[in-house]
């Protein structure tokens, strides 16, 4: 019988092939340096580099020196075992150069798996359902292989030390005492990075560490939100300095510091902010601005929220949704109950938010009831400009309504950051948002800006732009004598438009046409207009509660 290509014979030369003696060691000294990246592999992107492998693992060491010593039985079941540990802190290295990449952190294996949900969301919104589904098949493939990898690595590596244990023993020995000289000298390749690596085991302890302070933080979290200064103020008492005022409060998605003072975007940004401070003043506005510390970075803007309305520092999952089952006084309720009608409107939410319950809105706007019939921006479901002319429909400008308080966040400048509507001079053009139509068509997709990096901070700022000048020629246009109006970002960008080595800084803007307004803040020591001073004060987010509440209230909160 001829043979063929597919048949037994071409399986029985890979095997013969397989067990040459020369493959075997190949396979054995490609197993080795596996094992041996896997354990020097870094958490952070910029430490990838040929020169960050130049290190002696002591973890290398002891899996050496276990497989010696362990009995043939043991010796397997260990390799299996110390190799789905090495593939697991691998992948969980991966995900913090993720993180680290988009939210400035590293990735928390307790608290963030919630997070995959939105990313996936995020990507389908985006990108579109078959690439987010087929990002995620890599994802999984990526995940198995990474542990077949590192369990097949630790078993070749056994089986050669099974057969040759004194050279192994000496091996182990003789590495041990190199990375003892090396950690006891402090030689290091390059910079601050030692030569002597116990990356592996310190990576495995902080995380743990992180795990056990985050199911701890449950109980502290429980205690904070019972310490409020003004839970036993009466409604009577709180608020009276805006009787009679509209209040809008207007997050700014991605507004940062780095888009007023960063290098590459002030340009473009700041002369916004300074024609707006020109332009408001013409129109009877008068501005006061500062700084707050976001809560997050990057992504994660309901946290921003929550502790904005709050007053408590709401920087993960687990605290945002042990706030939203409790009593907690909001920004919102307090104005809920000095009998406001409270509002939110939010462009970016496409399904039911049964948080607005916890906050205390009347009503909830969203992408499904504000009328928009135009295309989405990628991420974003409406223009800033169409949100804000609704506005004045569904809400502002209804005649015979009582004093008003709205939640708004604007999303134009949510990642990916294309493509950007273009601002319209004449309001009467936003129509129903048809308008919007051939601006999408004609704009830059979102796999075409991220193809180019460099790109990627310009359009940033040119988002921020829109949403901007969207909303100072609002306030403008429609602004009446009773405004006022709070604006500020949720958080930074992620650092491939903030920059490395960003703050958390994110703008505040408080503006009205009443003088008392701004008198009553004038203490806070901010800076007049739109563009706060670089030494302007800055608070953490979850301060400006309190300091609102007492600014606009009657009586001192209890101590």
């Amino acid at each position: 019988m001829p043979e063929t290509p597919d048949g037994p014979p071409a399986v029985g030369r890979v095997k013969t092939f397989l067990r040459h003696p020369r493959v075997q060691l190949t396979l054995t000294v490609v197993a080795a340096v596996l094992l041996f990246a896997a354990l020097i592999f870094p958490n952070v992107l910029y430490r990838l580099t040929p020169l960050g492998f130049l290190r002696i693992p002591v973890e290398g060491v002891v899996i050496l020196g276990l497989l010696v010593v362990l009995p043939p039985r043991a010796r397997r079941v260990f390799a299996v075992v110390a190799g789905v540990l090495v593939g697991l802190l691998v992948l969980e290295k991966m995900l913090d150069m993720g993180f680290f990449e988009e939210l400035n952190r590293p990735f928390d294996p307790v608290l963030d798996w919630v997070l995959f949900d939105d990313a996936f969301s995020f990507a389908v919104d985006s990108y579109g359902r078959p690439a987010a589904i087929a990002a995620v098949a890599a994802i999984l493939l990526l995940v198995v292989g990474v542990l077949a990898l590192t369990c097949w690595s630790v078993l070749r590596v056994g089986a050669l030390v099974g057969r040759h244990r004194k050279r192994s023993a000496i091996t182990a020995g003789g590495v041990g005492v190199a990375w003892a000289l090396t950690f006891s000298l402090g030689i290091s390749v390059w910079g601050a990075v030692p030569v002597a690596a116990r990356s592996t085991y310190t990576y495995a302890w902080d995380r743990a560490n992180q795990a056990r302070a985050g199911l701890r933080d449950e109980a502290n979290f429980a205690r904070e939100v019972q310490q409020d200064p003004f839970k036993a103020v009466p409604p009577a008492q709180m608020l009276t300095g805006l009787k009679g005022k509209d209040v809008i409060f207007t997050f700014v998605e991605s507004y940062g510091r780095s888009a007023v003072e960063g290098v590459a975007l002030a340009p473009a940004v700041t002369p916004v902010l300074d024609r707006g401070t020109a332009t408001l003043a013409e129109a009877g506005f008068t501005a006061r601005s500062g700084w707050l510390t976001s809560p997050t970075f990057g992504g994660g803007s309901w946290l921003a929220h929550a502790t904005f309305e709050s007053g408590l520092w709401i920087n993960n999952e687990q605290r945002y949704r042990n706030l939203v089952a409790t009593d907690r006084l909001t920004l919102t309720r307090a104005f809920r109950n000095a009998e406001y009608r409270t509002v939110s409107v939010m462009p970016g939410a496409t399904r039911a938010w049964p948080e607005g319950n916890f906050y205390g809105y009347d009503t909830v706007w969203d992408s499904r009831n504000l009328g928009y019939q135009g295309p989405k921006f990628s991420w974003s479901p409406m223009p800033d400009q169409y949100t804000l002319k609704q506005l004045n429909t569904i809400e502002y400008k209804k005649p015979g309504r009582g004093p008003l308080m709205v939640e708004m966040p604007l999303v134009s400048s949510h990642t990916p950051w294309t493509p950007i509507p273009e601002y319209l001079p004449d309001w009467n053009q936003v129509g129903d948002g048809s308008i919007y139509h051939r601006m999408v068509d004609g704009g830059k997709k979102p796999s075409a800006l991220w193809a180019e990096p460099r790109e990627v901070r310009t359009e940033y700022g040119k988002s921020v732009v829109y949403s901007l000048t969207a909303l100072i020629n609002w306030i403008k246009l429609y602004g009446d004598d009773n405004l006022v109006m709070v604006f500020l970002g949720d958080h930074q960008p992620s650092p491939i438009a903030a920059g490395s080595g960003a703050s958390h800084d994110v703008p505040i803007t408080v503006l009205a046409k009443d003088p008392e307004a701004l008198r009553r803040i004038a203490s806070w020591g901010w800076t007049e207009g739109l563009r706060p001073r670089p030494d302007a004060p800055v608070w953490p987010m979850n301060d400006f509660r309190d300091k609102f509440f007492a600014a606009f209230g009657e009586q001192a909160p209890a101590s």
